[in-house]
């Protein structure tokens, strides 16, 4: 549960407030994260993604989509899918009902994520879109 809590800071801080952003590091691809609405179970889902142009196309690599939620005056963020444009990949921790609502958990896929989730957050750290050096762009 802390590490979700840490996702959910970490977002919260890459977003400033914003609907959208894209952050810019000297070196590195661009980074954008996006509230892109809510799950059927009310949370927040939240985009984010690295970029790149292949063939006039804006491709994600990767993408994240997290859901916040809040209870008991915790927030949390948890890993719900992974996309890779490049590779074509596309992978989701749970099925759903045609109403939306999680109907099937894929455990080992939610436990990827969450160590990929974990690492992703720590190189972006060190690369510096965490820092001053970061240029943010608000996009909505």
């Amino acid at each position: 549960m802390k590490t979700y809590e840490t996702f959910a800071r970490d977002l919260d801080r890459l977003l400033g407030g914003e609907q959208a952003v894209r952050i810019t590091v000297s070196g590195y691809m661009p980074l954008s994260i996006e509230a892109i609405g809510r799950s059927a179970d009310g949370g927040t889902l939240i985009a984010l993604s690295h970029t790149a142009i292949q063939n006039g196309d804006l491709m994600r690599d990767p993408e994240i989509v997290f859901e916040i939620r809040t209870a008991t005056g915790v927030r949390t963020a948890e890993p719900l899918s992974f996309r890779n444009d490049f590779t074509g990949t596309n992978q989701e921790v749970y099925r759903y009902s045609p109403q939306g609502h999680r109907t099937h958990l894929v455990p080992s896929l939610k436990s990827e994520l969450r160590s990929f989730a974990r690492m992703w957050f720590r190189n972006l750290r060190a690369q510096g879109f965490f820092g001053k050096e970061a240029v943010r762009e608000p996009l909505a």
